[in-house]
């Protein structure tokens, strides 16, 4: 049976749900850091499901965890290198929580253009000054930016095109045609964007290329008095950059994430940008609905029931895209005991390692196929050796 550990909250169908397959479910949201190492350690789960909790290299190391899944679109907060060097798969569930966090988007963009949030808080005091509250830009015709067009920049954009907001955009995949179709502007650059956007929002997975890439430069040419809204990550931006650009050139912006967030639920958060005129956030809270969760735990369930089933995950995210080999062995040999450890044999004592290897029956049973990803070229003294085996049929070789 298979032992899940889930350290975080989750619906309580998707738990029902995993018992329903068979699985061994613990649920321990209140977990984290120490207690989660030794809660590993002492349960020995093969599976660890977490959202916003940390997964740090001693609890991979605690126990003979197998997969991770993080129950949300990103996986920052786990050491996907720890993870690999260990052979533990990692997964996510990209797009289940896009119509969300869209939704959180445009309730930022409107709570900073009618300021909302000055509003409620005035009236809780007793206040009524209608005559300053009754500035405001509107949306309409106003052009929104939009930083990368994934899903769930796609989603802001269905909403932004109802808003009757021009659209500029920037992504890496987008290309002339695609904004064409989606009757957007396809910018070069984030810069562009910056530059022709009153209202930009950043949608961007955090990698090693996108880290800090809303630089100082990017709040530079942006327009005084524009507006910044960012609900993905916070290391794809310079904090520093956005400070300066919110003082000094009277930008604007809504924060769903931010520097130094606190890990626990609850608790303090002494981030001064909130304390900034013209600054309002939320408690990164983007995917935080009962639609989004609900749709995150079923794919958590899918992918946990895919792991259990075949040992296998079709989205983990951790799997190398290509392989170091320089060279392809196919090998048809009779579908017999042996015939695969002679051919492996053989690479073993020419000090060539299989970095991947695939083995398919032939209908009947009697003879086989195995493709084998090599590291380096096979000696012409070792294929003679392969292909004089009684197991063999025939063999072929090609670089790649």
């Amino acid at each position: 049976m298979m032992k899940v550990l889930i350290a975080d909250s989750f619906a309580q169908g998707g738990i029902e749900e995993l018992r329903r397959q068979g699985a061994d479910v613990f649920y321990a949201p209140e977990l984290g850091g120490d207690s989660l190492v030794e809660a590993i350690r002492v349960r020995e789960p093969g599976v660890l499901v977490v959202r916003s909790t940390s997964v740090t290299r001693p609890m991979l190391e605690a126990g003979p965890l197998r997969l991770v899944v993080r129950a949300g679109a990103g996986f920052n907060t786990i050491d996907v290198e720890a993870a690999s060097e260990r052979g533990i798969l990692v997964a996510n569930c990209p797009g289940k929580n896009s119509i969300a966090v869209a939704e959180l988007t445009f309730g930022l963009i409107l709570a900073i253009d009618r300021r909302i949030p000055q509003n409620a808080a005035d009236l809780k005091q007793g206040i009524w000054n209608k005559k300053e509250y009754s500035n405001a830009r509107g949306l309409f015709g106003r052009t929104l930016g939009i930083i990368g067009l994934g899903r769930i920049g796609l989603e802001v954009l269905a909403r932004a095109q109802a808003f009757g907001m021009p659209v500029v955009a920037w992504s890496r995949s987008l290309t002339e045609q695609r904004a064409a179709e989606l009757g957007v502007r396809m910018a070069s650059s984030p810069g562009e964007v910056a530059s022709a956007a009153d209202v930009i929002t950043v949608h961007l997975a955090l990698t090693p290329e996108t880290g800090r890439l809303l630089s100082a430069d990017f709040f530079d040419g942006m327009r005084p008095s524009s507006t910044f809204i960012n609900t993905s990550r916070a290391g794809v931006v310079d904090e520093a950059a956005l400070v300066d650009a919110v003082k000094n050139r009277g930008v604007r912006a809504g924060l769903d994430v931010f520097s130094d967030e606190p890990e626990a639920s609850t608790g303090r958060m002494a981030n001064e940008i909130f304390q900034l005129d013209g600054v309002i956030g939320t408690h990164h809270i983007g995917a935080s609905t009962d639609q989004a969760q609900q749709a995150i735990a079923e794919e958590t369930v899918r992918i946990i029931c895919e792991y259990m089933d075949t040992c296998c995950v079709g989205n983990a995210v951790n799997l190398a895209k290509k392989t170091p080999a320089t060279h392809l062995l196919v090998v048809t040999h009779h579908d017999r005991v042996g015939a695969l450890a002679g051919i492996l044999d053989e690479l073993r004592g020419a000090g060539i390692n299989v970095e991947e290897m695939q083995n398919v029956v032939f209908e009947g049973a009697a003879a086989a196929v195995a493709r084998m990803q090599l590291s380096k070229a096979l000696p012409s003294k070792v294929r003679k050796a392969i292909t004089d085996s009684d197991n063999v049929i025939a063999v072929d070789s090609i670089r790649l």
